[in-house]
């Protein structure tokens, strides 16, 4: 169990001492994953961005993910019985709302060059893996050197799905639960991070206790 996302974010980075003072780029998934990538990038000396992807909710259950969206791309993995003018309307709208969040976050900070970079991506926790394959196969498009998932907790079947990939070099996760229901169950405090909180933690403006 973790206290909370601070909490996490100081037993990740300890995790990842070996990538300090490499050529790494810390990718955060906003928006909880922002708390933890802010302590890990302060902690390797590495800047800290966001990349930005959003599941595709099944139309009868839209906490059920039946794939994921990016900026440039999607991705499905259940999307048995769904018709294919949901799938179109859904990626448009998603799309749509990253396209408004990425001029939010980058308004005053340009997106980091992946290239040749090892980029460390950063969330909160992986429940089913789909919107994280997504992020993988978009940061794969911007040539990095090794892409790096780090989490403090995840699924098993989210864990072989990273396995498989031919983007992932190294997975460094912390849990791997046998009953795995939601990622707000290993924490005692799962509180909800604004687009401002996001934004002051991706600027460095927000002070973190980091311990």
């Amino acid at each position: 169990m973790f206290r909370d996302r601070i909490d996490a974010g100081r037993q990740l980075s300890n995790a990842l001492k070996e990538f300090k003072g490499g050529d790494v780029v810390v990718l955060a998934i906003p928006r909880g994953g922002l708390p933890l990538g802010r302590i890990v990038a302060n902690r390797l000396n590495a800047p800290l961005d966001v990349v930005l992807t959003k599941k595709i909710g099944h139309p009868y259950n839209k906490e059920y993910a039946i794939g994921a969206v990016s900026l440039e791309d999607y991705m499905l993995s259940d999307a048995v019985g769904v018709t294919k003018n949901y799938i179109t309307e859904e990626v448009e709208r998603i799309r749509q709302k990253l396209k408004l969040r990425d001029s939010i976050y980058h308004k005053s900070k340009n997106p980091e060059v992946l290239k040749g970079k090892t980029v460390i991506i950063v969330d909160d926790g992986i429940a089913t893996g789909n919107t994280l394959m997504v992020t993988v196969e978009l940061v794969a498009k911007k040539q990095p050197g090794q892409v790096v998932v780090a989490v403090p907790v995840a699924s098993k079947s989210a864990i072989k799905k990273l396995e498989a990939s031919p983007h992932v070099d190294e997975i460094i996760c912390l849990m791997v639960p046998s009953v795995f229901r939601s990622v707000g169950m290993f924490y005692d405090e799962f509180y909800s991070v604004s687009d401002e909180q996001a934004i002051a933690l991706l600027e460095d403006r927000e002070t973190i206790d980091e311990g």
